[in-house]
């Protein structure tokens, strides 16, 4: 049966779109997260890379480049799109990852700054810091013939042959893999920055749409935060989320992400202790509700405190001096000194520059 992915937005587009054999609403394969690789035989590991995640497909000289949500990436993406339509086989859906790289790392606030509404913007970001697809998935070979029912080992092999027949491509890499736990803990050790941890998948697996079939295990670290603010929960005066701030180089406290991973039973006596220490400014360098593309309406609403309460945090990405997600609150830490609370303290992500020149910068 012929299908395309499920995009409203392709849906609505004129131009024409890729139709591949493959099972109708076809979404990325998932991965649960879990506290440790598993080391029996029959698994398969591969690098985590901090990109978007992405399918490919191709018929003919239509190519849709559709995200993790269904999400159309197409547009976004320009010199992605075209690279793929000029090679040779002219059916195949890929999944990988978009990365945009710079240095011996990858950026992930390039590839933010993409999905932006002006044609002129993206083409000029296409040219000053052009995208890489690594792959480490095919669901249609060459021939348009669906791989989704395929174990792993097969479909790794077609992938290893759709590369070969199309040769070294500036922009196009195939992801690494490996069967040695040792070699797949010392990837996970270089996680941060690049590397986002290390996937687990079935070799006699096969893929699985929008399934969390996978497993993935990340690198994931600790701070200790200033509690420089807080926000009431959604209809309600108890406390929702923390906002948390570092102390940076010239000794103004910068919000640098929220936590909201409070025991309800906490909530009303933690409200109160707050609210006893609210007092302007809070944040004395950069402070939450600052202007971005996402900011709204909720995120100027908060309520800013003395800097006086620490609490350590565990947090997995660090971009452009924020926690790129929600934290999870550990503990309180009466015995830290706020002032202590410094940029400094932040471990630097490991630079993966041997996976990195391998697969990347060739």
């Amino acid at each position: 049966m012929r299908a395309t992915p499920r995009s409203a937005t392709a849906r609505k587009r004129e131009k024409p779109q890729a139709h591949l054999a493959a099972p109708r609403d076809l979404h990325a394969m998932e991965a649960r997260l879990v506290d440790a690789l598993p080391d029996e035989p029959g698994w398969q590991y591969e690098p985590k890379w901090d990109g978007f995640r992405c399918l490919a497909w191709r018929d003919g000289g239509a190519v849709e480049l559709v995200g993790r949500s269904g999400k159309e990436l197409t547009r976004y993406f320009p010199e992605v799109a075209a690279r793929l339509a000029a090679l040779a086989p002219e059916r195949f859906i890929l999944d990988g990852e978009l990365v945009v790289p710079q240095g011996k790392t990858l950026s992930f606030d390039s590839l933010q700054m993409r999905l932006h509404p002006a044609e002129s913007r993206i083409k000029k970001l296409a040219r000053e810091t052009p995208a890489t697809f690594i792959t480490f998935d095919m669901l249609a070979d060459q021939s348009g013939r669906s791989l989704v029912d395929a174990p792993l080992n097969a479909r790794r092999a077609a992938l290893e042959a759709f590369h070969a027949a199309i040769g070294e491509q500036q922009g196009l890499r195939l992801s690494p893999y490996t069967r040695d736990i040792r070699t797949a803990r010392r990837w996970l050790d270089l996680a941060g920055g690049a590397l986002d941890g290390v996937v687990a998948k079935r070799v006699d697996g096969r893929y699985e749409p929008g399934e969390r079939a996978m497993l993935k295990v990340k690198r994931l670290r600790t701070a200790d935060c200033v509690v420089g603010g807080f926000r009431y929960a959604s209809n309600s005066r108890q406390v929702g989320s923390l906002l948390l701030g570092l102390y940076n180089g010239e000794g103004k406290l910068d919000h640098v992400g929220f936590t909201s991973a409070i025991p309800q039973h906490e909530r009303a006596p933690l409200t109160r202790r707050l609210e006893a220490l609210v007092a302007p400014p809070g944040f004395t360098g950069k402070a939450p509700g600052g202007p971005s593309r996402w900011s709204t309406e909720r995120s100027a609403e908060w309520q800013p405190l003395k800097p006086a309460l620490v609490v350590e945090v565990r947090y997995d990405q660090v971009t452009g001096e924020r926690f790129r997600h929600g934290t999870a609150l550990l503990r309180w830490r009466p015995d830290k000194a706020p002032a202590d609370c410094r940029f400094d303290q932040l471990q630097r992500a490991a630079r993966p520059s041997t996976l990195i020149n391998d697969i990347v910068e060739r």
